[in-house]
């Protein structure tokens, strides 16, 4: 079972510019896919390899959509960082236009977690490991904190 912590905590931050970052604070590398709306339809795109306790932009400058959706795996443990809404996937690197008949065009479908960035132009997803009190350990259950710029 994953559990989510959105706390869309809106902060203001000083940058030089905008973009869509996933920040990995596991200690194991996770691979990262996102969706979006584009106007060529809806586009899927993976991966990206976040080795633990680093950032990666995913999409640079302001963002253009208010909605993006994100899907990540645990590359040494097997979690996921999903949700409910199916898009395509591909097992190596890929963009994909559509999120119909995955299987038919040759792709996976995976479920991804919708992200209201409000139309801010700037938006940072957090990937964590959500703590065992009672083991004093960190299992394989993931959390995502979220937060905008508040631009």
């Amino acid at each position: 079972m994953l559990f989510i912590l959105a706390g869309s905590a809106l902060v203001a931050v000083p940058r030089a510019h905008a973009d869509f970052r996933v920040c990995n604070a596991t200690q194991d590398l996770v691979g990262v896919a996102i969706g979006y709306r584009a106007r060529a339809g809806w586009i899927t795109e993976g991966w990206w390899a976040i080795e633990g306790s680093t950032c990666k932009t995913l999409i640079e400058g302001p963002l253009e959509s208010r909605y993006y959706y994100l899907y990540a795996e645990d590359g040494v443990r097997g979690g996921r960082w999903d949700g409910p809404i199916s898009m395509c996937i591909a097992e190596l690197q890929f963009k994909i236009t559509g999120v119909n008949d995955c299987y038919a065009r040759g792709f996976q479908k995976a479920g991804f977690r919708e992200y209201d960035t409000g139309n801010q132009t700037n938006w940072m997803v957090q990937l964590v490991d959500e703590p065992d009190p009672a083991a004093g350990t960190i299992p394989q259950t993931p959390l995502i904190t979220q937060q905008g710029d508040g631009q």
